[in-house]
């Protein structure tokens, strides 16, 4: 349906000299004679009517010049108006459709390319763990720190490259360990990569990844420890169990066996996700589930309990902005309780553990959650909500007050335009007055809600809406000799000369009333619909 629609919209030009898209070039040749007589510059005296016409003149000329020319029609057809932009070279050796399409293709896929060549895609995180105690007890507020960091590069679309590493330092011990992996697409079902590390876990391996079905997916790996030798075998399968739902297992043989079972159900509002795994002296159990209230703004419960943990996360988190994100998570288990604070910005993290005590005291642990939730909840009632509240009305405004400006701007144009058309359209409405003819009484075009309410009310006075504009000059202009009028099917009707788009991404359509020998007509047609009065059916 998009498609469609972006293949509408790139017919605005047919809609100019009101042409169908598969229109003949001696219907385009005559269609141009029509107009640019109609619109020419030196059959207008008044200096302001002569500047009206230049404009609308040099409108039809550019349309002409672009749908008469069967290379620049093609490419139009196509991609529309920036597909005449874009850089393509025409000449001699492109001289048919298919190879005007592939050059635009090859264009497309060379810009394609430079894009993912030049597109880096960096992540990384940086921990800092904090301990209260050990502050009170003088011997410093920092534990501990680990950072990872890694940048994937699309190095065509088949292949991919990472590279990355982490450090981590816990009092007077700490390490490092850098990786690669490279990723090769074999299909469209099937992948597979290839892993090497130095450092504390220096290995090496290979893993690959195959589609089973539309719904099942198997990943195998195998990897060798540098340093004794060893091997770990990796198993994973994952199912889809619905359109929002899935589960996995994972199996690992090595010197750390385990296997696990996991879960994932995710939709608009809330995600859910849970996991069970044993191992060799290994026994954990997670659940994690979070509930989206607003566009903005989140809350989230998690648990773990295994064999060294024991512990529960209550917490939220709000977006700040298109690509950043904050969190606050309070941890109550064995090991104390503690504050978490998250910073989201792009692919970049910061997480700030806080230990504040090792002993679970019930008030103590009662205070740790109140008073923050509580001081977070006044803040964004009278400070955050007010600012966000103020901040959203003045985008509204300005976004606003540009479309108006738009539209204006639009409407404008519009009516200069018919009052090039009101002396050819009177002239025209007087011939077909003489004879009986077709008359267009009204004509309305615009937003479709407004309009649809002429169908079940009385109000005849629409016109003084800005979702509105009155066309019954356009049309009478549009009236041929023979006493009808055609408008066709699949060209948006705002590209017709004197009419506008008055409500821009709004559905919209076209009421008309008028009368043919003698009787009262009306009718409605949406906005790419075709149009052919006179017709019986419309009859009052």
């Amino acid at each position: 349906m998009a498609e469609q629609n972006e293949s509408q919209d790139n017919r605005e030009l047919y809609a100019l000299l009101n042409l169908s898209p598969d229109a003949s070039d001696e219907e385009i040749r005559r269609a141009y004679r029509q107009w640019a007589q109609a619109y020419h510059p030196d059959k207008y005296q008044a200096p302001h009517m002569k500047d009206i016409a230049t404009e609308n003149f040099q409108r039809i000329c550019e349309a002409y010049e672009i749908l008469s020319d069967p290379q620049k029609r093609q490419i139009y057809d196509i991609y529309g108006m920036e597909g005449l932009t874009s850089g393509l070279e025409l000449g001699p050796t492109l001289n048919g459709a298919e190879v005007i399409k592939a050059e635009l293709e090859r264009l497309k896929r060379m810009k394609e390319r430079e894009k993912l060549v030049a597109h880096f895609l960096p992540s990384g995180a940086i921990i800092a763990n904090m301990s209260l105690p050990r502050y009170l007890d003088g011997d410093g507020l920092l534990v501990g720190m680990a950072m990872t960091s890694q940048i994937q590069s699309h190095l065509s679309k088949r292949n991919a490259f990472t590279i990355g590493g982490n450090l981590a330092v816990n009092g007077g011990e700490g390490g490092g360990a850098a990786n690669a992996l490279f990723r090769h697409q074999l299909s469209k079902d099937s992948s597979v990569e290839f892993v090497a590390s130095v450092g504390l876990r220096a290995l090496i391996g290979v893993q690959t990844t195959r589609n089973l079905s539309s719904h099942s997916t198997a990943t195998m790996g195998v990897a060798m420890s540098l340093r004794d030798g060893s091997l770990n075998l990796s198993n994973l399968w994952t199912r889809q169990l619905s359109e929002t739902a899935s589960g996995h297992i994972e199996l690992n043989l090595g010197q750390q066996s385990s296997i696990a079972v996991g879960w994932q159900k995710k939709d608009e509002r809330r995600s859910a996700s849970g996991e069970l795994k044993f191992g060799t002296g290994l026994f954990e159990a997670s659940v994690h589930c979070t509930h989206r209230f607003s566009r903005k703004s989140l809350g989230c419960i998690a648990g773990r309990v295994g064999s060294s943990s024991l512990e529960i996360e209550v917490g939220g988190g709000r977006k700040l902005s298109k690509f950043s994100s904050v969190r606050w998570l309070y941890v109550i288990g064995i090991q104390g309780i503690s504050w978490k604070f998250e910073l989201y910005r792009g692919g970049q993290k910061i997480i700030l553990p806080i230990l504040l005590t090792r002993h679970l005291n019930p008030v103590f642990a009662a205070g740790a959650f109140f008073i923050p939730a509580s001081l977070y909840f006044g803040l964004k009632k009278f400070l955050i909500k007010p600012y966000y509240l103020r901040r959203s009305k003045q985008k509204g405004l300005e976004e606003e007050k540009e479309s108006s400006a738009q539209v204006k701007e639009a409407r404008t144009a519009a009516e200069k335009a018919q009052k090039l058309q009101q002396n050819v359209a009177n002239r025209k409405r007087n011939k077909q007055l003489e004879t009986g003819g077709l008359v267009i009484t009204r004509a309305l075009y615009g937003n479709q809600i407004v309009l649809s309410n002429l169908k079940s009310s009385s109000e005849t006075s629409f016109e003084s809406t800005s979702d509105v504009i009155d066309v019954t000059i356009p049309l009478n202009f549009l009236v041929n000799d023979s006493g009808q009028l055609k408008l066709h099917e699949g060209v948006k009707k705002s590209g017709i000369m004197g009419f506008c788009d008055p409500c821009p991404g709004r559905p919209k359509e076209l009421y008309v009333e008028y009368v043919y020998a003698g009787n009262q007509f009306k009718v409605w047609i949406g906005d790419f619909e075709e149009l052919q009065i006179p017709k019986g059916s419309h009859r009052i």
